[in-house]
């Protein structure tokens, strides 16, 4: 059994209620196919990078599971027959997958989590929010990161960029005193 991530963009235009039926069919696939679903992520209405069937925006959705190669096919072909869905993408994230282990890591998880709460109503409605360090959200930290990497990349597009005009700036003068001699 191997570990997948696919990424969905669904139509913006349709409602939650036609929305619903799409997430929930991926979620029967994945029991249907004797797959394992480890996180059904909706990180809802965004911006797209280019416009995809003319519309700006798409409805985001990252499913993280574990399953057969029968499943990524059943799921994409389900993505390409469905009007409802506008871009897919499917990544290996694991070639070989320990089950249990994974359904271990949910637990605690969830138990972390249930921990949490406790500590909250133990406070009191009346005592100020504690500042955290870490980001209250995943979306927090994947936006840092994403922002970090693009400044990255930015940069190393302006090196290379200055680079390239240095040079053509040597050439241009070495043709001008070549000219002139």
């Amino acid at each position: 059994m191997r570990r997948y991530e696919t990424f969905v963009i669904i139509d913006p235009d349709i409602s939650e209620e036609e929305r619903n039926p799409v997430i929930e069919r991926i979620n029967d696939l994945i029991s249907k196919e004797n797959g394992f679903l480890v996180t059904n992520d909706v990180w809802g209405m965004r911006k797209l990078a280019y416009e995809i069937k003319k519309k700006p925006r798409g409805f985001y959705l990252r499913i993280d599971y574990c399953g057969t190669g029968l499943l990524v096919d059943e799921m994409e072909r389900f993505f390409r027959i469905d009007d409802r869905v506008m871009k897919y993408m499917t990544v290996m994230l694991d070639r070989e997958v320990d089950l249990e282990r994974i359904k271990e890591e949910l637990a605690r998880a969830a138990e972390d989590e249930e921990q949490k709460e406790p500590q909250v109503e133990a406070t009191g409605a009346d005592a100020p929010p504690s500042k955290s360090v870490e980001p209250e959200t995943k979306t927090e930290t994947k936006t840092e990161a994403v922002t970090e990497t693009k400044a990255e990349e930015e940069a190393e597009v302006v090196e290379e960029t200055e680079v390239e005009v240095k040079a053509e700036t040597e050439a241009v003068t070495e043709t001008e005193k070549a000219k002139e001699e």
